[in-house]
């Protein structure tokens, strides 16, 4: 027998179901031999990954999820191999024992040697196990994986636990490229055709990034790119959402780049602002006529609000600054529930959930689109495809404005507050309704968005923190 089958043989062995009678001979629930033996490499890389969440926690251990050998090495070990492995990150937590870890999604190349070309995506050499003395590195950045991954989306079906979708024929012979630019997740370009997203972290249920593009294009929504393939795992009674491959938006760029821009070169941006009010409320249409709009419920409200004041709360004893303006901001959220005691109402619905400049993407015509529907990583899979009021999408959006004209010195409050205007005013000229119509609600949301900002910049960029604070100041001192 070969090496290479050897390999082959030991790794089917050793990635053997413990949890369900199904067996698959490419993938697993559990392992007795290839996780312990990668173990101490991922230890030493995956905390180091820019998508990995756990960040300033020790990493305790790992638990496999599944492998797939989507690629086996070839006879001669010479060309390379792809193993796909879905893995639990294991470290301290305040949950109750016995404590899950996130699920993270691992494409690990393996070679027998590695050419220099890969030598930044380099993990390290496998000292025992099925793949000893084999060099693992992550293999988005072989172009030979990349490319497979592609093949597996232009000829779909299942491999394993693994099953690939696609909504239109494929062309071959695309040339893949890794985008640099992203934090949670991982992004391949195949020529200027498409766009590739790998969800790192991944959790049961449909991923929106999937789930509402989809739906948007049922609707013939064409603000949003309408996914052309998928992939996703069934490891449970929910598929997880592996990634999405979408049309590339050749020569856009996005809003927040271009906001940027304008201040800089002392240029207005309120028809740009006015044109992105318009493409939200399209948007915000287009997912209401495709799925559900339960009226928000007074209990609902409660719920939304508790949040609300629980967040600020937890970021009032992290971050000092924000405290002596804590009562302002909780009168915010009080006006919400005080006005849901008297019996009014508002609709909710599937929306955004993440939406700034950095997420919208103008083209050469001037056309704007919305993109990256996934929400905020860091909530709940089920808090973020929950119905929402969309006024939370438009807050997000006017708390961009102001970071933008934040960002820029000297200040220029006037400019943020004319693309505030222009972007509502546009929003309305489309929903028929002003969003500033319900005042309560947009300050109640802009004021959670900007607690959240300040913890974010009081941990990760101290230097920003005055750009939120100032936000904080403001509606915290608005009347209630």
């Amino acid at each position: 027998m070969s090496e290479a089958a050897s390999t082959r043989v030991a790794l089917a062995k050793s990635t053997t179901s413990r949890k369900t009678t199904r067996r698959h001979p490419t993938s697993t629930s559990g392992s007795t031999a290839l996780l312990p033996s990668l173990a101490p490499l991922l230890h030493e890389w995956v905390p180091r990954q820019r998508w990995f969440a756990g960040k300033g926690q020790t990493v305790t251990g790992f638990s496999l999820v599944a492998a797939t050998e989507i690629l086996p090495l070839d006879a001669a070990g010479t060309g390379p191999g792809l193993l796909h492995l879905l893995v639990r990150v294991h470290q301290p937590s305040g949950r109750p024992a016995p404590s899950q870890g996130d699920c993270y999604q691992l494409l690990l190349g393996v070679r027998t040697t590695l050419p220099p070309r890969l030598a930044g995506a380099r993990i390290g050499v496998v000292t025992e196990g099925p793949l000893a003395g084999r060099t693992l590195y992550e293999g988005l950045h072989d172009p030979r994986v990349a490319d497979l991954l592609l093949e597996r989306f232009r000829n779909p079906g299942s491999l394993g636990p693994l099953r690939f979708d696609r909504a239109e024929p494929i062309p071959p012979g695309l040339t893949p490229r890794v985008l640099d630019t992203e934090q949670s997740n991982s992004s391949l370009v195949y020529g200027d055709s498409f766009i590739l997203k790998i969800f790192r972290r991944v959790f049961p249920g449909t991923n929106p990034d999937l789930e509402l593009p989809l739906a948007l294009g049922r609707e013939g929504c064409g603000r949003v790119p309408a996914p052309v393939a998928w992939f996703e795992a069934t490891t449970g009674p929910e598929p997880l959402t592996l990634g999405v491959l979408q049309p590339f938006l050749r020569g856009a760029q996005d809003g927040w780049q271009l906001a940027l821009a304008a201040l800089t070169e002392g240029r207005d941006f309120t028809d740009e602002a006015h044109a992105l009010g318009r493409a939200t409320a399209e948007v915000h249409t287009a997912l209401a006529a495709a799925l559900p709009t339960p009226p928000l419920a007074h209990d609902r409200t409660r719920g939304l609000v508790a949040g609300m004041v629980e967040r600020l709360e937890a970021a009032a004893q992290a971050v000092p600054a924000l405290v002596p303006y804590v009562p302002g901001l909780r009168a915010a959220f009080d006006s919400v529930t005080e006005l849901g005691e008297t019996g009014h109402g508002w609709a909710a619905q599937r929306v955004h959930g993440d939406l700034h400049l950095g997420q919208t993407l103008r083209g050469d015509d001037g056309f704007w689109s919305l993109i990256d529907f996934e929400g905020e990583p860091a909530k709940p899979l089920p808090e973020r495809r929950s119905p929402q009021p969309t006024v939370r999408d438009v807050a997000g959006m006017l708390r961009s404005f102001d970071y933008a004209a934040r960002s820029h010195h000297p200040w220029n409050p006037e400019w943020a507050a004319r693309c505030r205007a222009a972007y509502c005013e546009g929003y309305a000229s489309v929903a028929g309704t002003d969003p500033r119509r319900e005042p309560e609600w947009l300050r109640a949301h802009e004021t959670d968005k900007a607690v959240y900002e300040v913890l974010y910049e009081a941990r990760h960029r101290p230097d920003w923190l005055p750009v939120p604070m100032a936000a904080i100041q403001r509606l915290a001192a608005a009347p209630a």
